[in-house]
C-alpha cells in the first residue's frame, strides 16, 4: 500500500509540545478582549435608561413587577432588607431581575419563604442575596440581573442588564 507523501513523522513528545503552544496561543486569545467584546463573560449591556419604580412602592421582600428593557422581558424589583450584591437605595438591599429562566425560558416565581427565585420547568433555583446565582437545577447561566440607580427622588431606573435574555440573539433593542 503506498503512505501519503504529506505524512510528517514527529514524535510523542514533539506532538505535546504542540499542542501545549496552541492551547496557549488559544487561552492568550480568549482572555485578551478585542475591540467591542467584553473583557469577562457576563460583562454589562447597557440599554437605555428606563424608570421602573420609586423605593416608596416598594415593601420588604415582596416582588414589585416590572418590564425590562422592553415590554417582552418581564421582571421584578425586590427590596431585601439587607445589603446585598448590585444592591441600591440608601440601605443597598434594592435589586431587579428578569423572571424569564436562563435555560428554557420558563416563568421564575418568587418565594417570599425562601427568598429564591424558582422555575417550575426543570427546577432550577436562583439566589436574588447572591446576584441571582443558580444554586440548583439545569440552568447554566445566572439570572440576568439589572444594573440599577436611584435618583435623589428615590426614583429606580434600570440602565443595563448583566448577562443575555433568554430568547435572544443579541441584547440589542
Amino acid at each position: 500500500m503506498a503512505r501519503c507523501s504529506k505524512l510528517v513523522d514527529i514524535g510523542r513528545r514533539q506532538f505535546l509540545r504542540g499542542g501545549a503552544a496552541a492551547a496557549a496561543g488559544a487561552a492568550a486569545s480568549v482572555a485578551a478582549p478585542g475591540p467591542g467584546r467584553a473583557a469577562t463573560p457576563g460583562a454589562r449591556v447597557d440599554y437605555p435608561s428606563t424608570r421602573l419604580a420609586n423605593l416608596s412602592e416598594l415593601a420588604p421582600n415582596e416582588p414589585l413587577y416590572v418590564a425590562y428593557p422592553d415590554d417582552q422581558a418581564p421582571g421584578v424589583l425586590l427590596k431585601l432588607g439587607q445589603r446585598v450584591e448590585g444592591g441600591v437605595g440608601p440601605d443597598g438591599d434594592v435589586v431587579g431581575f428578569t423572571t424569564s429562566c436562563p435555560h428554557k425560558g420558563f416563568p421564575l416565581s418568587y418565594s417570599a419563604a425562601s427568598r429564591t427565585f424558582n422555575c417550575p420547568g426543570h427546577y432550577s433555583v436562583f439566589d436574588p442575596e447572591r446576584g441571582g446565582q443558580q444554586v440548583w437545577g439545569q440552568a447554566t447561566q445566572n439570572l440576568p440581573q439589572y444594573v440599577l440607580r436611584v435618583d435623589g427622588q428615590g426614583d429606580i431606573y434600570a440602565e443595563g442588564l448583566d448577562e443575555l435574555l433568554y430568547g435572544r440573539l443579541s441584547n440589542v433593542l
